[in-house]
């Protein structure tokens, strides 16, 4: 899975995967995952996909109640439609637009 690492077989587990805007939203407190499932024809595996869209008008970035001076901003703030243009720009790249919305230490300097 993302990041590195495979969750291991939980009996009876329920799993939620999060997208990119809980990310950014959450401040990196809850991680996105690139989704990838492995089909076991033995035994069964139900999956619900849900989606939540931000109105095109509003904005993603951090909750401002997660921003703190021990936990910077980890991510910009970007309008919604650009940020589904960007998205939809770019090609299957693992987390490539998630990375763009980073912030890393040169933007911190810039500031």
């Amino acid at each position: 899975m993302g990041y590195g690492f495979q969750l291991k077989d939980l009996p009876n587990a329920f799993i939620v995967n999060i997208g990119d805007i809980l990310e950014i939203m959450t401040n990196g407190i809850y991680r996105s995952i690139e989704h990838r499932a492995t089909v076991n024809s033995e035994e069964e595996r139900l999956s619900i996909a849900t989606f939540y869209s931000p109105k095109v008008d509003g904005n993603i970035g951090p909750a401002p109640s997660l921003i703190t001076p021990e936990r910077p901003a980890l991510f910009k703030r970007i309008g919604v439609e650009d940020y589904f243009k960007g998205f939809y720009s770019r090609e299957l790249r693992g987390k490539s637009n998630l990375d763009v919305l980073r912030i890393k230490d040169e933007d911190v300097k810039s500031i």
